[in-house]
């Protein structure tokens, strides 16, 4: 697939979305990081570059930068909040830190016409985050938009192809992002919009076989629509060198094994199911810290995998192993195109250990959710499948604060089948991203039937999103809230107290741990 823009990579939690956005109009767009070469990137053959946002300050002695002689080509180039603060910075404007710090939303008010923000609505919603502003553009730029914080919202070189936001419009709280990057991908940059599920589950299939050759895959499975849609992918490239394995690790759901053997069953993907339950909550003993957990768990789950793998080599060695990493999973994990910081480990990323018998594969590596999902339409993967709520790969680990316990894990069990249960029976499951309870090992004083209890504190969760980068807590109902809590005090023994958790992300995660 021809690329037809590029995306450098400044460090920016939301790099991948400009890209995903970008994708989603059709056009094939890569990432990069901000240092590569600028003849490797020409070598590419981009229509047009995108400077993604990122942590630094342009002033910083030690501030991102990329080749100067990237400047020069000619190239349309689109800065985005520090890109734009570079692009400002490297052509004689001044930047400088903000009086006052802007995070949130701020409404664009357009000063003149022009290609970029076509079709966009005066006053339109846009989503700040920043902490520097430019003083001062440098010679032959012009403002094409301000807000009421921010004099240069959007900016253009008055007869080169360079062009600066201040906002994101990569994000979901800017209503009309997509379209200010649509109109720089189509009208200034020429691209096609050629890119679509159809090639990349063409293109992906293909470079598993090629890859692969006639070496056999284990396939990490969870039943969850990431994994599920690696498999199918795997065996529809390779059959059955394909080795589907789901381990039941201790912290599943009520169900969720049997669940998940019925769903690789009417799959016709033969389904390998290991009990290591003992194993992970041996490990898990007493750890308290996420971190540790997360770790503990991508290890034990290597452990699992490389003992069955070596159980299965009678019919030829297994050199991969295939897993359902996203890139919300990568991004948070580690640096993996650039240097946006670390959030937090996940299993599958930053909890595995450094040396394996296994060479990873994982084919949706840079896709998110929603992307996944239309993959997983497109191979015939069912609808209920597909939308159902992400499962975290380490389970209810992380959905217990502290030390899990064989107790702890029941009550979590409980709560969340009844949430979960009463979420499909009043139609609201669809409505949001995913829905869960943590226990928060936090006791409080109640009172059952005229005695006192000091019983455990159960959180529910429930947030709407779109891609698993930025979230908002769901607005239940109150009645329906108030009657899932009273049904789980009612039936969960050990738990006195629940309360809903309406923290969006940022500033938290949708997990809390």
């Amino acid at each position: 697939m021809a690329i037809e823009l590029i995306v450098l990579d400044f460090g920016s939690q939301y790099t991948q979305l400009i890209a995903r956005r970008l994708r989603e109009v059709g056009v094939y767009t890569e990432i990069y990081p901000y240092f590569t070469p600028t003849k490797d990137l020409l070598a590419k053959n981009p229509k047009g570059i995108i400077l993604s946002g990122g942590p630094a300050s342009v002033y910083d002695k030690d501030a991102y930068r990329c080749a100067p002689e990237l400047f020069e080509t000619n190239l349309p180039m689109l800065g985005i909040c520090y890109g734009m603060q570079l692009l400002v910075d490297s052509f004689g404007g001044q930047v400088r830190a903000a009086h006052r710090q802007e995070f949130g939303k701020a409404h664009l008010e357009l000063l003149e016409k022009h290609p970029l923000l076509e079709g966009v609505d005066n006053l339109s919603v846009v989503w700040m985050s920043h902490a520097d502003r430019v003083e001062s553009l440098p010679p032959n730029f012009k403002a094409l938009a301000k807000s009421a914080n921010t004099p240069f919202c959007a900016i253009a070189h008055t007869t080169k192809p360079l062009f600066g936001l201040q906002f994101h419009p990569e994000v979901v709280h800017s209503v009309q992002g997509t379209q200010i990057l649509k109109n720089f991908a189509l009208k200034i940059c020429g691209c096609k919009a050629t890119w679509d599920m159809q090639t990349f589950a063409s293109q992906e299939i293909a470079k598993i076989k090629e890859k692969v050759g006639t070496d056999r895959i284990l396939c990490a499975v969870s039943g969850g629509v990431d994994s599920s849609v690696v498999a199918s992918l795997c065996y529809k490239a390779v059959g059955a060198q394909t080795e589907a394995v789901f381990v039941d690790h201790g912290l599943l759901r009520l169900g969720e094994k049997e669940q998940v053997v019925k769903m690789f069953t009417d799959l016709k993907i033969p389904l390998h199911v290991v009990d290591a339950s003992s194993l992970f909550l041996e490990r898990l003993r007493g750890v308290s810290e996420p971190e540790e957990k997360r770790k503990i768990i991508g290890m034990a789950f290597i452990e699992v995998f490389e003992k069955k793998a070596k159980e299965l080599e009678k019919r030829g060695k297994i050199k991969y192993l295939a897993q359902g990493t996203l890139y919300p999973d990568v991004i948070e994990s580690v640096s993996v195109k650039g240097p946006s910081k670390v959030i937090k480990s996940h299993h599958n990323v930053g909890g595995l250990p450094e040396k394996m018998d296994f060479v990873l594969l994982e084919p949706l590596r840079e896709l998110f959710k929603d992307e996944v999902r239309a993959l997983g339409a497109q191979l015939g993967l069912p609808q209920d499948m597909l939308k159902r709520h992400p499962f975290p790969g380490p389970g209810l680990a992380i959905r217990i604060l502290g030390a899990i316990g064989y107790d702890s894990l029941e009550l979590v069990r409980l709560a969340d089948q009844i949430f979960i249960q009463a979420l499909h029976d009043a139609k609201l499951y669809h409505s949001v991203w995913q829905a869960f309870c943590v226990l928060l090992n936090v006791c409080s004083v109640g009172v059952m039937g005229d005695n006192r209890t000091y019983d455990n504190t159960l959180a529910l969760r429930a947030v709407c999103a779109s891609d698993g980068m930025s979230a908002h807590f769901a607005p239940l109902p109150f009645e329906f809230l108030e009657s899932v809590a009273n049904k789980i005090i009612n039936e969960v023994k050990g738990i006195n107290r629940v309360v809903y958790d309406i923290t969006s992300k940022p500033p938290g995660t949708i997990e809390w741990e």
